[in-house]
């Protein structure tokens, strides 16, 4: 039996999918929720007990805490996976199943280098002073900027430069914002040849407490109809040599379609591809690294994915509820802002999806308790 270490913020989807494989799965992550059964060996950063807050993660996280709690498995494994959060230059190369090196696409500015003259792309600025950024949009009063961390996910930072109230520190990027749909593609590579196997809507929420006017991710829609995703993400995924599963987000507007962020490993759709295609995911993302393309699904359900975060700092119930994923500890106490579980369902008609989802999201509020 092979020996997986998954990395990330959280693993408990690709780890799931790693068990039904066989994998003897090691985990390390920055999460820990109830409903994660499948691994062989687990360590987590955040421990949750009742009564107890479970603090801020962008306060307590940093990716060298991921490596640290992983050094004493990477002479036990096989091979490794790194998700969201994780750098896989922190870990041997030649054990890394996906990209070996990531921190040239991840770093916003430098992608968009390499984007530019070959796709659409939102103007770009790199800058060190919030003046400088506040000049560009004056000298360009017909187009509206947003403000973005350099490196980052998840739409935390990213906002409207007259709606910025964060802390800057270093460089970051001031960016063209695109009005549209937000879209994204999730392809497979071998590094030659390319797939697009799964489209999707992304939901952005601009009212998450403690990050308000920020677009923050809180989930998707798939599958998206919108064929000419389907080809963007490839040329993109094609032209920056990628390998596995990677995802490609864009804004389709009234003026084409423009490229935002790569993500150079698996995504946040994970899920929602394995429930849509009815695929083992991780199967696919190995067999891609390993040159091997699989058949492109024909069956594509609805799926619709949802962040659920803290409207109040709350403590919460016992939430192992249907369609209810990444469950914390039943007392534990969730600041305002911050995630709370994972809302999954799929099904043949997007209608029946959207209501299963409404009807989960209020069960989940119904059993979040105000506390001081």
């Amino acid at each position: 039996m092979e020996r997986l270490l998954i990395v990330g913020v959280n693993t408990r989807p690709v780890a799931e999918a790693a068990y039904k494989l066989g994998f003897e799965v090691y985990s390390v992550s920055y999460y820990c929720p109830r409903d994660f059964y499948s691994y062989h060996e687990r360590r987590c950063i955040l421990e949750q007990k009742p009564l107890k807050s479970s603090g801020r993660f962008h306060e307590e996280f940093k990716p060298s805490y991921l490596k640290i709690l992983a050094e004493d498995f990477l002479d036990e494994v096989d091979k490794i996976i790194v998700l969201s959060g994780g750098s896989p230059e922190d870990f041997p190369s030649q054990k890394i199943l996906g990209n070996k090196k990531t921190r040239k696409i991840e770093d916003k500015y430098s992608l968009y280098k390499r984007l530019r003259g070959k796709f659409k792309v939102p103007e770009t600025y790199k800058l060190d002073d919030i003046k400088e950024a506040c000049e560009i949009q004056e000298q360009e009063p017909g187009k509206r900027f947003l403000i973005k961390p350099l490196i980052g996910s998840g739409g935390f930072g990213v906002s409207p430069i007259s709606d910025y109230r964060g802390k800057l520190e270093g460089p970051f990027i001031l960016q063209e914002f695109i009005e549209g749909l937000h879209l994204s593609a999730s392809v497979l590579s071998t590094g030659k040849d390319v797939m697009t196997i799964l489209t999707s809507r992304q939901l952005i929420d601009t009212n998450i407490r403690g990050w308000e006017d920020n677009l923050i991710y809180s989930g998707n829609i798939v599958p998206a109809p919108y064929p000419e995703i389907k080809k963007v993400g490839e040329d993109v995924i094609r032209g920056l040599s990628l390998l596995g599963s990677n995802g490609v987000d864009m804004v389709l507007s009234s003026n084409g379609l423009y490229v935002i962020e790569v993500n150079p490993r698996i995504q946040g759709t994970f899920e929602c591809a394995q429930l849509s295609l009815g695929i083992n995911m991780l199967s696919a993302h190995i067999k891609a690294c390993e040159g091997e393309l699989v058949k492109e699904p024909s069956r594509k359900k609805y799926t619709v994915k949802r962040i659920v975060y803290a409207p109040y700092r709350c403590q919460v119930g016992d939430l192992n509820l249907p369609r209810v994923y990444d469950i914390p500890c039943s007392g534990s106490i969730i600041e305002a802002g911050e995630p709370v579980v994972t809302l999954l369902d799929s099904h043949e008609n997007l209608n029946t999806v959207l209501g299963n989802i409404k009807g989960s999201f209020e069960d989940v509020m119904g059993r979040l308790k105000i506390v001081d």
